[in-house]
Protein backbone atom coordinates (compact mmCIF):
# COMPACT_ATOMS: atom_id res chain seq x y z
CA UNK A 1 0.00 0.00 0.00
CA UNK A 2 1.10 3.58 -0.70
CA UNK A 3 0.14 6.65 1.28
CA UNK A 4 -2.15 8.71 -0.95
CA UNK A 5 -3.04 11.48 1.47
CA UNK A 6 -4.92 12.10 4.67
CA UNK A 7 -8.19 13.67 5.67
CA UNK A 8 -10.07 15.22 8.53
CA UNK A 9 -13.79 15.29 9.19
CA UNK A 10 -15.14 18.82 9.40
CA UNK A 11 -18.28 20.45 10.68
CA UNK A 12 -18.08 23.79 8.84
CA UNK A 13 -16.69 23.15 5.36
CA UNK A 14 -16.57 26.76 4.06
CA UNK A 15 -14.72 28.00 7.19
CA UNK A 16 -12.21 25.17 7.05
CA UNK A 17 -11.58 25.54 3.32
CA UNK A 18 -11.06 29.28 3.75
CA UNK A 19 -8.59 28.68 6.62
CA UNK A 20 -6.49 26.12 4.75
CA UNK A 21 -6.54 28.16 1.54
CA UNK A 22 -6.09 31.69 2.88
CA UNK A 23 -4.15 31.15 6.10
CA UNK A 24 -1.96 28.15 5.23
CA UNK A 25 -1.79 28.49 1.44
CA UNK A 26 -3.18 25.10 0.38
CA UNK A 27 -4.44 24.93 -3.20
CA UNK A 28 -8.04 23.79 -3.72
CA UNK A 29 -9.25 21.18 -6.21
CA UNK A 30 -12.97 21.33 -5.35
CA UNK A 31 -15.60 23.95 -4.52
CA UNK A 32 -15.99 25.10 -0.91
CA UNK A 33 -19.50 23.64 -0.63
CA UNK A 34 -18.56 20.13 -1.80
CA UNK A 35 -19.06 17.14 0.48
CA UNK A 36 -15.41 16.24 0.06
CA UNK A 37 -12.83 18.92 -0.64
CA UNK A 38 -9.46 17.93 -2.03
CA UNK A 39 -6.61 20.23 -1.14
CA UNK A 40 -3.02 19.82 -2.14
CA UNK A 41 0.08 21.11 -0.40
CA UNK A 42 3.55 20.35 -1.77
CA UNK A 43 2.30 17.26 -3.59
CA UNK A 44 0.43 15.78 -0.61
CA UNK A 45 -3.30 15.21 -0.95
CA UNK A 46 -5.24 16.63 1.98
CA UNK A 47 -8.94 15.81 2.22
CA UNK A 48 -11.68 17.57 4.13
CA UNK A 49 -14.77 15.40 4.58
CA UNK A 50 -18.07 16.92 5.70
CA UNK A 51 -18.99 15.00 8.88
CA UNK A 52 -22.69 14.70 8.14
CA UNK A 53 -22.09 13.40 4.62
CA UNK A 54 -19.52 10.85 5.77
CA UNK A 55 -21.84 9.63 8.53
CA UNK A 56 -24.69 9.25 6.04
CA UNK A 57 -22.44 7.35 3.62
CA UNK A 58 -21.17 4.93 6.28
CA UNK A 59 -24.44 4.74 8.22
CA UNK A 60 -22.49 5.39 11.44
CA UNK A 61 -22.50 8.20 13.98
CA UNK A 62 -19.05 9.31 15.18
CA UNK A 63 -17.83 11.38 18.13
CA UNK A 64 -15.64 14.44 17.58
CA UNK A 65 -13.31 16.17 20.00
CA UNK A 66 -13.84 19.85 20.80
CA UNK A 67 -12.47 22.52 21.06
CA UNK A 68 -8.68 22.01 20.61
CA UNK A 69 -7.91 18.32 20.29
CA UNK A 70 -4.78 16.26 20.48
CA UNK A 71 -5.68 13.27 18.33
CA UNK A 72 -3.18 14.12 15.60
CA UNK A 73 -1.14 16.95 14.18
CA UNK A 74 -0.50 18.23 10.72
CA UNK A 75 3.22 19.01 10.37
CA UNK A 76 4.44 21.73 8.03
CA UNK A 77 8.10 22.50 7.50
CA UNK A 78 9.76 25.78 6.60
CA UNK A 79 13.31 26.50 5.51
CA UNK A 80 14.87 27.79 8.77
CA UNK A 81 14.34 29.06 12.32
CA UNK A 82 13.54 32.60 11.22
CA UNK A 83 10.86 31.26 8.88
CA UNK A 84 9.20 29.43 11.81
CA UNK A 85 8.90 32.72 13.68
CA UNK A 86 7.68 34.56 10.60
CA UNK A 87 5.10 31.88 9.72
CA UNK A 88 3.76 31.89 13.29
CA UNK A 89 3.32 35.67 13.22
CA UNK A 90 1.65 35.58 9.81
CA UNK A 91 -0.82 32.75 10.43
CA UNK A 92 -1.85 33.98 13.87
CA UNK A 93 -2.39 37.47 12.40
CA UNK A 94 -4.69 35.82 9.84
CA UNK A 95 -6.75 34.06 12.52
CA UNK A 96 -4.99 30.82 13.47
CA UNK A 97 -5.31 30.01 17.17
CA UNK A 98 -1.86 30.16 18.81
CA UNK A 99 -1.04 27.07 20.90
CA UNK A 100 2.75 27.20 21.33
CA UNK A 101 4.87 30.21 20.35
CA UNK A 102 8.09 29.42 18.44
CA UNK A 103 10.45 27.44 20.64
CA UNK A 104 13.79 25.76 20.02
CA UNK A 105 13.53 22.23 21.37
CA UNK A 106 16.41 20.28 22.97
CA UNK A 107 16.58 17.99 19.91
CA UNK A 108 17.45 20.99 17.70
CA UNK A 109 14.13 21.77 16.05
CA UNK A 110 12.50 25.19 16.14
CA UNK A 111 8.77 24.58 16.29
CA UNK A 112 5.45 26.20 17.03
CA UNK A 113 1.85 25.06 17.16
CA UNK A 114 -1.42 26.58 16.03
CA UNK A 115 -4.96 25.23 15.76
CA UNK A 116 -7.37 25.44 12.85
CA UNK A 117 -10.95 26.72 13.38
CA UNK A 118 -12.14 23.29 14.53
CA UNK A 119 -9.27 22.69 16.94
CA UNK A 120 -6.96 20.46 14.91
CA UNK A 121 -3.29 20.96 15.78
CA UNK A 122 -0.81 22.17 13.18
CA UNK A 123 2.94 22.23 13.77
CA UNK A 124 5.25 24.54 11.84
CA UNK A 125 8.92 23.70 12.25
CA UNK A 126 12.46 23.55 10.94
CA UNK A 127 15.73 21.84 11.81
CA UNK A 128 17.79 24.52 10.03
CA UNK A 129 19.11 27.40 12.12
Amino acid sequence: MNLDGFGIFVEDMPTMVKFYREVLGFSIREAEDASNVYLEKDGTLFLLYRRTDFEAMTDHKFHYAKPVNGHFEIALSVENFDAVDKAFREVTAKGATPILAPTTEPWGQRTCYIADPEGNLIEIGSFQA
